[in-house]
């Protein structure tokens, strides 16, 4: 079985990454890191917008009130994208200077998750793994020891938390309690995943509790199970896909992000986004609890 993806949006960024669904709004919102900006656009493709943001911008997390935690390079930030005002939150003095902050997206719990990367070309375990508050408070579940932070994703029920590393390469499973956003039962479902199959980059669980993630160098979407078995193996237009988001009323529409290489074409479309009709629903994506 394939999924026909076409066009929704011709972006051609650098990285495209980090696709949220807004259900109230209808709005797919993304982001390109590199330009960098936050982007929004309609699964029909109309009524695109763009907001510039002051520093690479890794992800997004779509809040109660309507606004979005932006993860900027060091810092958090909340942007109102009904009024384009753009408002500091949080900073992470902590972090090495010589990294930047990554995939996120909010749990169940109401938080924002992201972690970040060690930005060097020639990387070390030096990231870390963040939890922020509705009011803006920031905890560290994981202190260091990750090199590419990526792929949060959680299960329908919120009990499956997924946490990826795109260097290590590896893909790990905690058991997680929406009331608190802990942590519990580490378990590595996946190490060693071959180029060919396709290094995790971003992810999303779908309501069978399955985890979709973004085979960043084998152009596929990798569908695993919960203890680390690939069910399923999508092809997507592009090289080199970035992250899937299930979206729609139903959340059978899916949106998959690219990222652009250096030895793509100059008429392809690879850093784009890309839409298609899902084999199965998605599971909801929290919001975070910024009232």
């Amino acid at each position: 079985m394939i999924i026909e993806f076409t066009l929704l949006a011709d972006t051609r960024c650098g990285i495209a990454e980090g696709p949220v669904w807004d259900d109230r709004r209808k709005l797919l919102f993304f982001v390109d890191i590199l330009a960098p900006a936050v982007h929004a656009v309609r699964l029909d493709g109309s009524d695109f917008h763009s907001w510039r943001m002051p520093s690479r911008t890794g992800s997004i997390g779509l809040g109660e009130s309507g606004r979005l935690i932006v993860a900027l390079e060091r810092a958090l930030a909340v942007l109102d994208p009904d009024t384009g005002t753009l408002s500091p939150l949080a900073d992470l003095p902590n972090e090495p200077a010589s990294n930047r902050l990554n995939d996120g997206k909010v749990g169940p719990d109401g938080a924002f998750w992201v972690g970040s990367m060690d930005d060097r070309p020639e990387k070390e375990p030096v990231a870390s793994l963040y939890r922020i508050d509705g009011r803006g408070r920031v905890t560290q579940p994981i202190a260091g020891g990750l090199i590419i932070s990526n792929g949060l994703a959680w299960s329908p029920d919120g009990g499956t938390m997924f946490h990826s590393d795109s260097r290590g390469p590896w893909i790990d499973r905690y058991a997680f309690e929406p009331a608190s956003g802990r942590m519990s039962d580490r378990t590595r479902i996946a190490s060693g995943i071959a180029q060919e199959t396709g290094r995790p980059d971003g992810a999303a669980c779908d309501s069978r509790g399955r985890y979709w993630s973004a085979g960043v160098t084998a152009g596929r979407l990798n569908v695993w199970s919960r203890d680390g078995a690939v069910e399923e193996s999508y092809p997507t237009p592009v090289p080199a896909p970035t992250m899937p988001c299930f979206c729609g009323d139903d959340l059978l529409t899916l949106v998959v992000t690219s990222l652009r290489r250096d030895d793509c074409e100059a008429s392809s479309h690879s850093g784009s986004v890309f839409i298609g009709r899902a084999p199965v629903a998605g599971a909801p994506v929290a919001r975070w609890a910024d009232i």
